[in-house]
């Protein structure tokens, strides 16, 4: 089943176990099919992450990220808006699968790539708009 349009703006809010929302970040419908939705990012994308990895990300600290993890583990976070930055992402997601892939790009080309082991998406709320 189909759900967006190409071009569409779709905003994934990851949510930690406890329900609260962890991060969101604005990426860009490339396809929607039986399939996978397949999206993209591109640097400058609007986000909002947990205060002190946005923080880290700005700064390039890599230790306040660690504390970043650390305040997911307790529960204890207030987001903050951020921008996405210096890769090109694109996320391919089977429609009821519990993982997505996630292939990072820079101007020399694939610079990695991942499986985010995570819960199938939830559909999409009629009339709902993003926050970001």
């Amino acid at each position: 089943m189909r759900y967006f349009d190409v071009g569409e703006t779709v905003v994934p809010r990851d949510v930690h176990r406890g329900g609260r929302v962890w991060s969101e970040l604005a990426l860009r419908v490339i396809a929607d099919s039986t399939e996978a939705l397949v999206s993209a990012c591109l640097p400058g994308a609007e986000a909002l992450w947990p205060s002190l990895y946005a923080k880290a990300r700005v700064d390039g600290d890599r230790s306040v990220r660690t504390e970043a993890f650390e305040a997911m583990a307790t529960g204890e976070w207030e987001l903050a808006p951020g921008r996405w930055q210096d890769t090109e992402l694109l996320l391919w997601k089977p429609p009821a699968a519990w993982f997505s892939i996630n292939a990072f790009y820079t101007g020399a080309g694939l610079r990695n790539w991942y499986v985010n082991f995570e819960h199938p998406p939830a559909a999409p709320k009629t009339g709902s708009t993003p926050s970001t």
